[in-house]
């Protein structure tokens, strides 16, 4: 049995097929197909036409994916503009996704959730909001402080750390901007803290509630 689907497995090679196509015919293990066909070599043009395949495949995939992607963005929008009238009965809810829409990363193309601010309450009522009202688990979340060297001082993280709540060991390290000696050195200055969530489906559900909000208040 195993040298007839291996003189099958030959003769498809011969003829130009791909190894996935094979496969679909012939019920060995890749590896096994592999080291039976390791010495049968194709014409430059069987070459050309399974590379020209393998493009074409990927191509397909890739739009496969992309429209996957877009339905999924779709429903999550369309979903979360339905959820609006009654979240905007909470205070916090409309309170955090005013301060997003003003402050946080509004980049279509890589949809990132992130808020930067340097003002300790903000920041506060933002971790809330991203706790309480986009139920955002806590291995989610990274920090990072950004500051002039002029500001710097020991322990910026770990204030920052305390006014979010996040271990320090989920910031990325500090970024720390050259500073010009002309500027005044302010004491009180902590730095710019930045908040990010790795959630494609969060960004997406922000749009739908904004969009949601936009259509309720009628300002279109």
């Amino acid at each position: 049995m195993k040298l007839e689907e291996k003189n099958k497995a030959i003769e498809l090679r011969k003829s130009g097929k791909s190894y996935s196509d094979i496969l679909k015919v012939v019920s060995v293990s890749k590896s096994t197909l592999s080291l039976w066909l390791r010495d049968v070599e194709l014409t430059t043009q069987q070459k050309e036409e399974l590379l020209i395949g393998r493009e074409k495949s990927r191509c397909a995939s890739a739009q496969a994916k992309k429209q996957r992607r877009i339905g999924l963005t779709e429903k999550i929008v369309a979903d979360s503009k339905k959820e609006v009238s009654i979240l905007l009965k909470n205070p916090l809810f409309l309170s955090g996704l005013m301060l997003y829409w003003a402050e946080g990363d509004k980049a279509e193309k890589w949809e990132m959730v992130k808020f930067s601010n340097s003002d300790p309450m903000m920041i506060k009522i933002m971790m809330r909001w991203f706790r309480e009202a986009c139920e955002v688990r806590e291995e989610k979340f990274r920090v990072c402080v950004h500051m002039h060297a002029l500001h710097c001082r020991k322990n910026i993280e770990k204030y920052w750390s305390e006014i979010t709540g996040v271990s320090t060991s989920q910031f990325y390290k500090s970024q720390v901007k050259p500073t010009s000696l002309r500027q005044r050195k302010n004491k009180l200055y902590d730095g710019t803290c930045a908040i990010s969530v790795g959630s494609k489906n969060l960004f997406r559900k922000i749009r739908g509630w904004k969009a949601g909000f936009i259509e309720k208040i009628n300002i279109i």
